[in-house]
């Protein structure tokens, strides 16, 4: 049931862009998402960290069971330039 409200909370409130990388992200679409993301996005972690560059980022995604709704984001030619997951320093 809170999957659902979550869900419906995120479809709409929240930017298409971002609802999208939410949803290749707990897929794990990784071929999907590389094209939702700049390729020199900075994107700074729940711990403060930020990772730079397209590939990292996947990496890091990869790695970590990462990435609710951004505090805050930033979109350049409509891809993910900026993101920064709750917790992390803007």
């Amino acid at each position: 049931m809170a999957l659902r409200a979550f869900e419906e909370l995120v479809r709409t409130s929240v930017d298409p862009v971002v609802r999208d990388v939410l949803g290749v992200i707990g897929c794990r679409d990784w071929d999907e998402l590389r094209l939702l993301l700049h390729p020199y996005l900075h994107w700074t972690s729940s711990d403060g960290r930020t990772i730079r560059g397209r590939r990292n980022v996947l990496a890091y995604l990869a790695a970590t069971r990462s990435a609710g709704s951004p505090t805050e984001y930033e979109l350049r030619d409509a891809q993910i330039y900026r993101w920064t997951e709750p917790g992390g320093i803007g």
